[in-house]
């Protein structure tokens, strides 16, 4: 068998292969109530059908004006929780693992409403210029995240994932271009890195399960985080309990990256060798080949797919086939996988 087919375990939850689903968004609550819609069912049920290990919804916000868009998923109150739950139900039904990533986008959301980071500073020309945060908003953002996977827990999620990358507000308080406070939560790295420790330390006290945390390991900016400092957040995540890196990149302010198949493996190799914590690979991984040598070379933990299974919700049984490997079909396929 493949490592890529290979069942791993984390924190007591095993997926049955390696392969996740990428949280993308898909701006599809047209009610503008962040619920559940049955494009959001089809869609991530589907990928379950297809035998990803691990499904993981799109970045769902923590609170109203934490939302990047007016149509994002929510869990901000307990009316999100049963269509998650039904959602959940049903990818269970086919043998994978559900995950959530809980989100504040900070200065990157495109709302009516007031907005907040950790400084007043506008994403490009064209965003809307955000409030600073007081310790008051600090403390209901950490309180935030604490009931959004406390709600998590009661839709039945296996997994969480806190979305500290991209440039939304986590990434916006670990970023010195993004984070000009002073104080407790600026200025040096353990100061910026404090935010994200108590959201860490607000969800464990609610979820015992497996938690990851998505991080931006290249901003592509001079003046950002370099990567003694990324290794640094990595090593204190890891004392922290995390049991997993999401190894993404950029988006913390307007920058030209040219992606080549792979290009961000690499900061996620060393981080897994340099702080042995467990990580997750991403970024234009489109073969089963290239999943493979990932998982083989000791590169990755698990293999985050996104776009490729935008493309073809059966990119497991793609895979495996390259790979000349046989993979268990739902019954209702069968005769057209074997």
């Amino acid at each position: 068998m493949t490592k890529l087919l290979t069942p791993v375990e984390l924190n007591n939850v095993q997926l049955k292969n390696r392969i996740v689903m990428s949280p993308m968004c898909m701006y599809s609550c047209m009610e503008q109530d962040g619920k559940i819609t049955p494009f959001h069912m089809t869609h991530y049920v589907s990928r379950a059908v297809g035998q990803v290990g691990l499904v993981m919804t799109e970045a769902t916000a923590v609170l109203p004006e934490g939302r990047i868009s007016h149509e994002d998923l929510g869990i901000w109150n307990d009316d999100h929780i049963d269509g998650l739950k039904q959602l959940n139900e049903q990818i269970h039904s086919y043998g994978a693992k559900t995950g959530i990533q809980l989100a504040h986008a900070g200065r990157k959301a495109r709302l009516d409403s007031d907005i907040y980071a950790p400084s007043a500073l506008a994403f490009n020309e064209q965003s809307k210029t955000p409030t600073e945060m007081t310790a008051t908003d600090i403390d209901r953002a950490i309180e935030a995240f604490k009931n959004g996977a406390k709600r998590a827990k009661k839709a039945d999620f296996d997994i969480i994932e806190i979305h500290g990358a991209h440039g939304y507000l986590i990434n916006q308080f670990l970023s010195p271009l993004t984070n000009k406070r002073e104080g407790n939560y600026g200025g040096s790295r353990e100061n910026r890195y404090r935010f994200l420790s108590q959201v860490i330390e607000a969800v464990k006290t609610v979820w015992d399960g497996p938690l990851f945390v998505r991080l931006s390991t290249d901003e592509y900016a001079a003046g950002g985080n370099k990567l003694d400092d990324i290794l640094y957040f990595a090593e204190q995540m890891k004392q922290q309990g995390i049991n997993l890196v999401d190894c993404s990149s950029g988006g913390v302010v307007p920058a030209s990256i040219k992606p080549y198949p792979g290009y961000q493996v690499k900061r996620c190799e060393t981080i897994k060798q340099e702080t042995s914590i467990p990580t997750g690979a991403v970024g234009l991984i489109t073969t089963g080949i290239q999943a493979e040598e990932i998982l083989q070379n000791g590169r990755a933990d698990l293999v985050i797919v996104g776009r490729a299974l935008l493309r073809n919700p059966y990119w497991p049984k793609a895979a495996a086939d390259e790979l000349n490997e046989t993979l268990t079909a739902p019954k209702q396929y069968e005769r057209g996988w074997k």
